[in-house]
């Protein structure tokens, strides 16, 4: 399976037939889960069904989850803090 691997990524140079790619391609993928995760758990809480679904779907390495918690997130959790929820 490496050497299928190593063969098809040739074109890419020699990095990633190296084996620096593996750590590096596990980087990236805890990444983007810690940044799912917390994305999604907030979707959850907040009842925002549309969120959760196009957060789930959807993968960007993190910057649509990042968005999300940040700038986008924080005008729901204002609003519940208003209702008194």
């Amino acid at each position: 399976m490496l050497h299928y691997l190593n063969s098809w990524l040739m074109p890419f140079g020699g990095f990633f037939s190296s084996a620096l790619w593996f750590p590096v391609l596990m980087a990236i993928a805890l990444w983007s889960l810690y940044w799912k995760a917390k994305a999604l758990w907030r979707s959850a809480r907040n009842g925002q069904k549309g969120w959760f679904v196009a957060l789930l779907l959807i993968n960007t390495l993190g910057i649509l989850e990042i968005l999300y918690l940040y700038v986008l997130g924080n005008k729901a959790e204002s609003t519940k803090i208003n209702k008194g929820l």
